[in-house]
């Protein structure tokens, strides 16, 4: 599980995913904080060519019959193997509305001293992270506002060697699902029927504590 992440700089994320520079304030990331987001471009025409575009989102996902914004502090994350059935993540997970959450690093606690330890967990190689997520669009019932926004995907992590050192002894382990750079795009294009066959747990040795 992860409610608090680092985003990267807008320059590293246009570097890294090919899109267009974009404005981000904070990088310390937290529910209903704005991050940005990598989709599939809805619009490929000879003046944009791109494949993929960035978007800003609100991190918790506001399900189209929300009535407001606060549902987003308890929608930043998303369990993989119940997402098809519940209310809140079902329309964005058989619309197969995938995208990824580009992250420098994600917090978890530590509780192996007793205390919650919040431990900043990065990629061993200093690449990016490219979570998996899931995205949607709102529309504010009183202003009319559209509004983005989007949840991160997660799997167990009981036996992961790395993942399973956080959170408190008695819960279950939870990680949030790292995509190989390799199948950012596949991701982005797979159908729903597919989707569960990218929520691999990252490999341990590929992850680092950092400060």
């Amino acid at each position: 599980m992860c409610s608090h992440y680092e985003a990267p700089s807008p320059e590293r994320v246009a570097e890294t995913f090919g899109v267009e520079p974009f404005e981000q304030g904070k990088l310390q990331l937290y529910p209903g904080y704005t991050g940005p987001f990598i989709r599939r471009a809805e619009h490929v025409d000879e003046e944009s060519p791109a494949l993929l575009e960035v978007l800003s989102g609100a991190f918790g996902l506001i399900p189209t019959w929300s009535k407001d914004t606060k549902i987003v502090r308890s929608t930043y994350n998303c369990r993989s193997e119940t997402a098809s059935q519940k209310p809140s993540y079902r329309t964005a997970w058989r619309k197969a509305q995938h995208c990824i959450i580009p992250a420098e690093a994600i917090y978890e606690p530590d509780w192996r001293t007793g205390k919650p330890i919040a431990t900043r967990i990065v990629r061993a190689d200093g690449e990016l992270m490219g979570i998996a997520g899931l995205w949607e669009q709102w529309r504010d019932p009183g202003t009319g506002e559209e509004l983005h926004s989007f949840t991160m995907l997660t799997i167990n992590a009981d036996d992961h060697p790395f993942m399973r050192n956080y959170h408190k002894p008695e819960d279950e382990k939870r990680m949030v699902v790292i995509l190989p750079r390799g199948l950012y795009g596949d991701w982005l294009e797979v159908p729903a029927g597919e989707s569960m066959e990218f929520m691999r747990q990252y490999p341990a040795d590929r992850m680092a504590v950092a400060r």
